[in-house]
């Protein structure tokens, strides 16, 4: 008998599905910035276990998306102009180390058809979709890093990214417009494209800066 015999592997464990499902109603706006999650609450309702919710929980506080208030719990995340800072710096930091390196044909074609999915998403004005495609095409930028931690550690900033991609995008309404979405990130695969290096960093750097002091603006102008 082997040491493993009886262990059974699933693609997707309940307190994962809890959390991604969690994470889409933050991110819909039914649980708004400040706002409670009550762990026994969300247990009775779906039926589960309270630690399945508490290890779901814990997978958002992972993500950025909850954090712990003393004598609250669980709490929704406010956006601030701090945080805003400290995970775009985390993304420009991966993003032009990743296009500084020369990239294999594989990865070449891994982020053009990423762009490519993005394209087609922009057409579509689907604001959910575009995110989604917009933050997999900055993810195939960071696997030139060659480097699956790195991959891994983007995956869960991702989380977060699209959470504050849906601010931007609920408030300016830019990802309904297909123009705007492809003209912002095509000079980034144009460079990629072309190896060209330098212009890639100066790309990168520029659609990021962009963003964050965009997304800073709004919260700035929020009570």
């Amino acid at each position: 008998m082997s040491a493993l015999d009886g262990i059974e592997l699933r693609r997707s464990t309940t307190a994962q599905q809890v959390a991604d499902a969690l994470s889409e109603r933050i991110l819909a706006g039914a649980f708004p910035p400040g706002d409670r999650l009550r762990e026994s609450a969300i247990a009775t309702e779906l039926g589960i276990a309270r630690n399945t919710v508490r290890e779901a929980v814990r997978i958002l506080q992972l993500g950025g998306l909850v954090r712990h208030e003393v004598n609250r719990g669980a709490v929704v995340i406010s956006p601030t102009a701090e945080n805003v800072d400290a995970l775009y710096t985390a993304r420009e930091r991966l993003e032009t180390a990743a296009v500084s390196r020369t990239p294999t044909p594989e990865q070449l074609a891994a982020v053009d058809a990423a762009f490519q999915a993005l394209t087609q998403a922009a057409a579509s004005r689907d604001a959910r979709l575009v995110v989604e495609k917009d933050l997999g095409f900055h993810a195939a930028i960071v696997t030139l890093l060659g480097s699956s931690r790195l991959n891994s550690f983007y995956t869960e900033l991702i989380r977060e990214l699209r959470y504050y991609l849906m601010v931007l995008s609920a408030t300016d309404g830019e990802f309904e417009n297909p123009e705007t979405v492809i003209a912002e990130h095509e000079p980034i695969a144009s460079a990629i494209r072309d190896r060209d290096r330098d212009r890639a960093i100066r790309e990168v750097h520029a659609h990021i800066e962009a963003n964050a002091k965009r997304l800073k603006e709004i919260l700035a102008g929020r009570p």
